[in-house]
């Protein structure tokens, strides 16, 4: 308030001065500005300046509240009390003074008028807390006003600025307000863990910062250690190669200067032709004057044809910095130093781990490690603190994942002090339930004629060669195929469990669910053909009962799959599941996942991909359930294989 207070005193003396906060115009009316706190720019505030603007009574109140707590030990003495005055105990809003108990009796004394003013706790504020309008002094706010959003007077609904406006009672809009207020108040306090987390968030990033910059810097200093040690070693090497060629003419010239100065009088080789002309005897002279004319002889062509035996200048031992110089005059950050990689979502996968696999787009091996972080996606936490792990490959392997959860994954290299931005975030969906573990029964009821399980009992074909052309070489019409059933060799007794497995193609005819022992022994046992002639069912109408009939013949709970579609049955009992042919029809996943919650008695099957339910049933869990699985014609399945760190491992080293 005492802010408010200086401001508008200030206003007043710079309009005395003619402040520039004022504008004159001979079209417009003068106006003043104010500066905002916050935004440090100049607000027009109109003419009647800040007079127009509402008073904060919440703010002053506030304000109020804890200006009594700072004057706890520092009391309000009475007004009107003799001296000494003694400490009062309350004030009067209506006669702008604090009294004592004695004189409030005196001066408001029962059955006056006075007696019905308005007094609060000892205070020195007495400005009246009343809400009057901006544009009529006079009159009290009593309506708010939707558009506006503010509090406005009956005047200036009647015919004012918010005469066309929607306007509430002050009862209403308070009670509103409050009530959104409350809600906000309540969220923020909701969710104090996350703003607690974070922070935390921050704090690490703060160290984490704060550990790369003094790594950067390290980093920075070596390398210009390292230029510094080249410009010494090529400094050094140009000044020995310099030094070296000085010496080598310096020792060409000398040879030529001593040879030349050989040919002067009395000196050298025309000191010795001097003497040896004075020889008489005429075969000795013969004898020395042949040899030394030939060497008179060019020492006269060398005279003539004179030429330094080295030069003198260094001319290309000069260096050229102009191009080094302007590179290190350009040095400065790479600031695209790590690529930012990106996570394959065709070889990621979830399943009873997480396999995340990462590459880069533009070129291999940039970065020396990787951080990757992970996170739970949930409507209950709006954002989750991340957990990480560091990876020295381009895969990791999480475990103990939350099942039927959905989780954010995202990635940055790291190469020195220098990381990449993070990848975009991959969302992955875990399975509904625990992966359970299983191999193809190579025992109960399996038909080896027909179908070819391999090694490991985790893949099966169905191979229908000449066994089968050789028995249908007498039917002229109808189809006397049968199904090749084929089962897990584990069983469910309690509990929820998920599986997947991946369909060939180019497969005909599969169908795949769950059945019981029961159901089992009896089929194996008592095997019909339910696709031979014999067993043809069909009515000539699309009621549906043949469908159901038919269905209450299968030994086992399953849906078909084959030429890459995925057909869910007519006769279904689930009450959502469509009845036309069209809608029953879906394209077949490139994975396929079975979820049986054997306490409920449901069986669901997924897209294993985006672990998204295609089609749920109730089934009928009266004993030990089995994956079970039939084919016709050409056919294969595979079992989805479980995520293992040493298979992770193995795979790292093939790469």
């Amino acid at each position: 308030m005492d802010r408010i207070d200086r401001a508008s005193r200030s206003a007043s003396q710079r309009k005395s001065l003619g402040w520039r906060g004022w504008k004159r115009n001979s079209l417009t009316p003068r106006t003043t500005t104010f500066p905002c706190p916050g935004c440090r720019h100049d607000i027009e505030l109109g003419e009647r300046g800040i007079n127009g603007l509402f008073r904060n009574f919440t703010l002053e109140t506030i304000v109020e509240r804890y200006r009594q707590a700072a004057r706890a030990a520092t009391a309000i003495m009475c007004d009107l009390c003799k001296p000494p005055p003694q400490e009062s105990t309350k004030s009067c809003m209506d006669c702008s003074a604090s009294y004592c108990n004695e004189c409030f009796k005196i001066h408001h004394p029962w059955g006056t008028l006075k007696a019905q003013h308005e007094y609060v706790g000892p205070t020195t504020n007495f400005r009246p807390k009343i809400l009057m309008c901006p544009e009529h002094e006079m009159e009290r706010v009593n309506m708010y006003c939707e558009l506006c959003r503010r509090p406005v007077c009956h005047l200036c609904k009647l015919g004012g600025t918010h005469a066309n406006h929607r306007v509430t009672t002050m009862s209403s809009a308070y009670k509103i307000l409050k009530e959104k207020l409350s809600k906000d108040i309540d969220y923020l306090i909701s969710r104090e863990s996350q703003v607690k987390s974070q922070i935390t968030e921050l704090g690490l990033l703060m160290k984490e910062t704060e550990c790369n910059g003094e790594r950067a810097k390290e980093e920075a200093s070596n390398s210009f250690d390292k230029l510094f040690e080249v410009l010494e070693e090529r400094r050094a090497s140009a000044l020995r190669a310099i030094e070296a060629s000085k010496m080598l003419r310096l020792e060409k010239l000398k040879s030529q200067r001593e040879e030349y100065q050989g040919l002067l009088e009395n000196n050298g080789l025309v000191g010795y032709a001097q003497e040896v002309l004075k020889e008489t005897d005429q075969s000795c002279f013969v004898q020395t004057a042949k040899q030394l004319h030939d060497r008179i002889q060019k020492a006269t062509e060398s005279l003539k044809s004179f030429r330094p035996a080295a030069q003198a200048s260094f001319e290309d031992f000069v260096v050229d910095v102009t191009k080094p110089q302007e590179a290190l005059t350009d040095l400065s950050f790479h600031s695209s130093g790590v690529d930012i990689p990106e996570i394959n979502e065709e070889q990621s996968k979830m399943y009873n781990k997480a396999l995340i696999c990462w590459d880069h787009p533009q070129r291999a091996g940039s970065a020396d490690t990787y951080i990757l972080e992970y996170r739970k996606v949930n409507k209950e936490e709006a954002n989750p603190a991340w957990q990480e792990t560091e990876v020295l490959s381009k895969s990791k392997v999480i475990s103990d994942l939350d099942t039927n959860s959905s989780y954010a994954f995202r990635v940055r290299g790291y190469k020195g002090s220098i990381c990449s931005p993070w990848s975009r975030e991959v969302i992955l969906h875990t399975p509904p339930a625990p992966v359970f573990s299983f191999l193809f029964d190579d025992k109960c009821g399996y038909n080896s004629e027909r179908l070819l399980l391999n090694a490991r009992r985790n893949s099966v074909e169905n191979r229908a060669g000449f066994p089968l052309l050789l028995g249908a070489e007498r039917l002229q019409a109808g189809c006397y195929t049968t199904l090749d059933y084929i089962v897990g060799d584990t069983g469910i007794v309690k509990g929820k469990h998920f599986w997947a497995f991946r369909v060939e193609p180019y497969s005909y005819l599969v169908k795949v669910g769950v059945a019981s022992d029961s159901k089992i022994q009896e089929w194996f046992h008592n095997s019909r053909d339910l696709t031979s002639p014999r067993y043809e069912q069909d009515s000539g109408h699309d009621s549906g009962s043949e469908d159901i009939f038919v269905e209450s013949l299968q030994p086992f709970t399953l849906v078909t799959l084959g030429m890459k579609k995925f057909f869910i049955p007519k006769a279904s009992l689930a009450p959502a599941a469509p009845k036309d042919s069209v809608n029953r029809i879906l394209p077949m996943p490139s994975c396929i996942g079975i979820c049986l919650d054997y306490d409920k008695g449901k069986v669901g099957f997924y897209d294993a991909d985006r672990m998204k339910c295609l089609y749920e049933r109730q089934v009928d869990c009266s004993g030990k359930m089995y994956p079970a699985f039939a084919l016709m014609g050409s056919a294969g399945v595979h079992l989805e294989e479980t995520i293992a760190a040493t298979y992770l491992e193995y795979q790292d080293e093939d790469m």
